[in-house]
C-alpha cells in the first residue's frame, strides 16, 4: 500500500475504455474480407504496443501478400475502428467515473499515457466527456520507444511533476505493467483480455478486477 499519492497515470485502451474488443473485431472483419489468416491469438500478441510496432509486425507476418495489400488491410481496419469511435459507442470501463470522482475529492492530478495516437485519445476522451478531467496526455507521438520501454511513463512523470515513488499507474496490459516496473513507478493492474502471469503479478502493487475497487483500497 502506498502512503502518499501525488499523481496518477492512466493507460487508456482496455483500462479507461472497452476498446480492445473493438480493435480486434474491426481487424478480424477486414482480415476475413481480404482472406488474411488472422485470429484473436495473433491480436493478443500485440496487446499494449504502439500502432507503429503492430504495423511493422503485420508487414512481417503477411509479407507474402505484398506491401500494398498489407497497407490496405491496416488502413481499412483503422477506418472501421474509427467509425465505431466516432459513433460514440465505446463504453467506459466499470469504475472509471467513480475513481475520477475520488481523485477529484483528494485533488490528485492525473494524466493519460497511452500507446495510441493523440487524435484517437482525444476523440475517446471527448466523446465520454472526461477529457477535462485529465491535466495532460502523453501519446505515441511523444516518444520514440513504445511500451514495454519505460519512456512514456518517464515522460508522464515529467508532465505531472511528481516523484516516481509517489505516483501511481493504472494499467491493463503486460507491456504496460512491464514499462511501469522499469520506470520504477508503482502500478495497479486491472486485466482486460489477458489474465496476468506470475511474472507480471510480481511487478504490480495490486491486481483488481475493476477500477471500482480502487477507491476502497486507497482509503485503507
Amino acid at each position: 500500500m502506498m502512503k502518499k499519492i501525488d499523481g496518477v497515470i492512466f493507460d487508456m485502451d482496455g483500462l479507461l475504455f472497452d476498446t480492445e474488443l473493438i480493435y480486434y473485431e474491426s481487424t478480424q472483419k477486414i482480415a476475413d474480407a481480404m482472406n488474411f489468416p488472422y485470429d484473436k491469438e495473433l491480436y493478443l500478441q500485440f496487446l499494449g504496443v504502439s500502432d507503429e510496432e503492430v504495423q511493422e509486425n503485420y508487414h512481417r507476418i503477411f509479407q507474402d501478400f505484398g506491401k500494398e495489400r498489407v497497407e490496405e488491410f491496416i488502413q481499412r481496419s483503422y477506418e472501421d475502428t474509427y467509425q465505431v469511435f466516432e459513433s460514440g459507442k465505446v463504453p467506459l470501463k466499470e469504475g472509471v467515473l467513480e475513481l475520477l470522482d475520488y481523485l477529484d475529492e483528494l485533488e490528485i492530478p492525473r494524466i493519460v499515457a497511452s500507446s495510441n495516437v493523440r487524435p484517437a485519445i482525444e476523440l475517446l476522451l471527448d466523446g465520454a466527456g472526461i477529457k477535462e478531467r485529465f491535466s495532460g496526455i502523453v501519446s505515441s507521438e511523444d516518444v520514440t520507444r513504445a511500451k514495454p520501454d519505460p519512456e512514456i511513463f518517464k515522460k508522464a512523470l515529467t508532465v505531472l511533476g511528481t516523484n516516481a515513488a509517489d505516483t501511481l499507474i493504472f494499467e491493463d496490459s503486460f507491456h504496460g505493467v512491464t514499462a511501469a516496473d522499469a520506470a520504477g513507478i508503482p502500478v495497479i493492474m486491472v486485466p482486460d483480455l489477458l489474465a496476468p502471469s506470475d511474472e507480471i503479478k510480481e511487478k504490480t502493487l495490486e491486481i483488481f478486477e475493476s477500477l471500482k475497487q480502487v477507491p476502497t483500497y486507497l482509503q485503507k
